[in-house]
């Protein structure tokens, strides 16, 4: 799959393209549906599929103090679009002079002229242009005089939930990361470099971490503590580990995020604890997945009553995981 970083990357022998447009910020299950049908009236039209998303988040321009944490890279958004058969992603930079662009403007400049587009499908919620004037019922007035289909896609509502990546938001804001994984269509996921931490969970505690620190710009589930699964997601360059641990593989993981409130460390984190290996994990890159909730933080009265809590959290996530760990 091809990446466009702005319009003018574009071919200019792009002969034509089935375009869908929005943020796609988590490629969540509502997103997958407009993707689908996208890719499915490419083929149909013997054209490419082309998947335009925007970076920075819109929000950004119209109300930065409201931009919400964003639940995955531009990086995560082309990974799942190329798992879900998109040919070509485009980035367009939203700025300031986008942002004044008309709905006549942005028609005729981007999916006339650059995208050469047959077909464009949305969500019923898209809107366009300068103040966004433009609507749905506008692209289909203007798509019907420059030769273009528009498809305009329901929102996907089930179990009385619209899912949407707001919905998702506030889901892991609660910790509900099941209710989340469900609404993704897939594990939610954080990706990192591990890092030193405080140190305690080897030293003091038997229990080695592999730390990561995010950005307030970064969904993260509220504190508490999880399990999943845990990979290490270098590039092969990067070397071999030193350890009983192999990149690209999945392996079973405690996962504590928040504060550590037992020493005093007010720096929020998200701690891997990976069950039954060991490895030197500084400086690498990892991916981490939530699976479901256990418990919320804590702080305890001492050493013993932690270790306990912790021995106790280890056991249920080998309990809930070890079921899905495929067999070496």
């Amino acid at each position: 799959m091809d990446i466009w970083h702005g319009l003018e990357q574009i071919p200019a022998d792009l002969e034509g393209s089935v375009v869908t447009i929005g943020v796609f910020d988590g490629v969540h299950r509502g997103h997958r549906r407009l993707i689908g049908a996208a890719t499915r009236r490419a083929r149909e039209l013997d054209l490419p599929a082309v998947l335009m998303t925007f970076d920075p988040h819109p929000m950004s321009v119209f109300a930065p103090d409201r931009l919400p944490p964003m639940l995955g890279t531009v990086t995560t958004r082309a990974d799942l679009a190329r798992e879900l058969g998109v040919d070509h992603m485009l980035v367009a930079p939203f700025t300031a002079e986008m942002a004044k662009l008309t709905p006549e403007e942005f028609v005729d400049g981007v999916l006339v002229e650059k995208l050469r587009a047959a077909a464009v499908v949305v969500g019923e919620n898209f809107t366009f242009g300068h103040r966004a004037a433009g609507t749905t019922d506008t692209l289909r007035e203007l798509g019907s005089g420059r030769g273009i289909e528009v498809d305009v896609q329901g929102l996907l509502t089930e179990d009385g939930t619209t899912i949407s990546s707001s919905v998702i938001r506030g889901l892991l804001r609660e910790g509900d990361v099941a209710r989340a994984n469900w609404a993704l269509g897939r594990p939610f996921r954080l990706s990192g470099e591990v890092v030193r931490g405080a140190g305690r969970g080897g030293r003091e505690l038997g229990y080695p971490t592999a730390n990561l620190y995010f950005p307030e710009t970064v969904a993260v589930p509220a504190d508490g503590v999880y399990c999943g699964w845990f990979t290490v997601t270098d590039d092969p360059d990067a070397g071999p580990l030193e350890g009983d641990m192999v990149p690209g593989t999945r392996y079973i993981t405690a996962i504590s995020v928040g504060t550590n409130p037992t020493f005093g460390d007010e720096r929020r984190s998200v701690e891997a604890f990976v069950l039954d290996r060991e490895a030197d994990l500084y400086g690498r890159h990892c991916e981490i997945e939530f699976i479901e909730h256990l418990r919320g933080m804590e702080k305890f009265d001492g050493v013993d009553d932690l270790l306990t809590a912790m021995d106790r959290d280890v056991r249920r996530t080998r309990g809930i995981m070890a079921p899905h760990q495929p067999t070496e």
